[in-house]
């Protein structure tokens, strides 16, 4: 998704938000826990931060952090019921530079699932995380360009 300002700039933001301003989708909150909140550090490598949602939480702890680039994380714990049984082990945000003054942010989600046959549940994972992500670059979207 693309955001109005420089890397830099989209970097504070994503370093400073920590919240979700709005509920979810009905779709998405039949289909994944709700997010409340986030507390904890998470600027450096080695700081962790506890995702709490409706039902349990994530343990995030930074693993590799590039300012104004790469924001990378493994999920070092998990109290948590995702997708039927799946088992998060870690995402990246990565920002890159646009032609036109803005910042193009990617999400990226790396899970372990149970479910068989993966042909047939890998699409529909992938799917659902998909519009999980979106969800949540609109609300960061917002954030960061609200006056």
């Amino acid at each position: 998704m693309s955001f109005a300002g420089s890397p830099t700039q989209v970097w504070e933001a994503l370093a400073l938000y920590e919240e979700i301003d709005e509920r979810p989708p009905l779709h998405l909150r039949l289909l994944l826990p709700v997010p409340i909140r986030t507390e904890g550090k998470k600027s450096e490598p080695g700081d962790e931060a506890k995702c709490l949602y409706e039902g349990g939480h994530l343990l995030k702890r930074m693993t590799r952090i590039e300012r104004g680039d790469l924001y990378e994380f493994e999920v070092a714990e998990q109290e948590l019921s995702v997708g039927g049984g799946m088992r998060l082990a870690g995402g990246r945000y990565t920002l890159r530079e646009l032609a036109d003054g803005r910042t193009e942010v990617a999400v990226e989600t790396r899970y372990a699932s149970t479910k068989w046959p993966r042909w047939f549940w890998r699409p529909l994972e992938a799917m659902v995380c998909h519009w999980f992500h979106r969800y949540l670059l609109r609300s960061m979207r917002r954030t960061i360009e609200s006056p």
